[in-house]
């Protein structure tokens, strides 16, 4: 076959659209080693959830830097929540165990949202019913609130007859061992997903 200027054009368009095609398998590559692939929403970044002041049930004010070098996994919710609070508890446990030796880096913390009958003996009794090492954090009703806004945390007290229950989000929030906010993974989440994810904050992704 002669060697013409129109073979030469098709020889050379073929090899653009193969180079092409390199280029952007390589760029998925590269994009995928940088995205962690989080199953929860991803807030690295975020301008907001950046720290917490609040007591542990032993009168102890407590931090955010009171745990660095862990990854965190933060609950807002109260004792007498009747079945989300306590479902997201069992779950936290159960992460727990299935990052295996990984899960003595893990800190979960509870903080309630009804400091009114949420007493520190309440709080202690109601997480250690669930892990021993699982905090329960309170504050005064300011400081409650504050928290709350600092973490876009939704809280209000319903009447029930004589009593009340708190209607409140449900989301929980996972710092990485710096300290930094990086995702709020949903209830209906499994114990699964959360852990996939905070393996990965551990690996530093």
């Amino acid at each position: 076959m002669a060697f013409t200027v129109r073979t030469a054009f098709r020889w050379l368009l073929v090899f653009i659209v193969a180079a092409l095609a390199v280029f952007i398998a390589g760029c998925n590559r590269a994009g995928d080693a940088a995205a962690p692939g989080f199953r929860g929403i991803d807030l690295t970044g975020a301008p907001y959830g950046r720290n917490f002041r609040l007591t542990d049930a032993d009168g102890r004010e407590r931090t955010l830097a009171d745990y660095k070098d862990k990854a965190v996994l933060m609950y807002f919710g109260f004792v007498q929540c009747p079945d989300v609070c306590p479902t997201a508890l069992i779950r936290a446990a159960k992460v727990k165990q299935l990052l295996g030796a990984d899960g003595d880096k893990l800190q979960v913390i509870f903080i309630t949202v009804d400091p009114e009958r949420d007493t520190p003996e309440v709080i202690k009794a109601y997480t250690a019913a669930f892990d021993p090492s699982f905090i329960g954090l309170y504050g005064d009703a300011k400081r409650t609130r504050e928290t709350a806004d600092e973490f876009k945390v939704y809280y209000k007290q319903v009447p029930t007859g004589s009593s009340y229950t708190m209607d409140h989000s449900a989301l929980s929030y996972a710092f990485d061992p710096q300290g930094r906010l990086r995702l709020a993974l949903r209830h209906e989440q499994t114990a699964e997903d959360y852990a996939h994810d905070l393996r990965q904050l551990l690996a530093g992704k």
